[in-house]
């Protein structure tokens, strides 16, 4: 993963071409980057352990929090989009780390 910034980047260019009359063409838009970022994160950390992969996350969104670029309302959508693919526990530690988060 590079940052969370290259992420929110291009989810403002793409939004940017939309206006304010076409709600649905800008959730299809936001879903299309969320599935990009996906696949942009999964690749990155394929081979990477799971505590390598949490450090990872961890430490670009505090950098993220501090420079302003990472909002509380990023870290829920962020949430939203990954816990349906967790089990409870790892739900659990996902909730845990926001919560950490948004106190930055």
């Amino acid at each position: 993963m590079d940052d969370f910034k290259s992420y929110s980047n291009a989810k403002n260019a793409a939004a940017g071409g939309q206006n304010g009359g076409q709600g649905a063409a800008q959730g299809e838009a936001q879903l299309n980057n969320t599935v990009e970022m996906a696949k942009i994160i999964t690749k990155a950390m394929s081979g990477k352990s799971t505590a390598q992969i949490m450090q990872t996350i961890i430490s670009e969104a505090e950098r993220g929090k501090r420079e302003g670029r990472l909002t509380n309302a990023d870290l829920d959508n962020f949430y939203a989009a990954l816990s349906p693919l967790l089990d409870g526990y790892k739900k659990r530690k996902l909730k845990e780390v926001i919560a950490r988060l948004k106190t930055i």
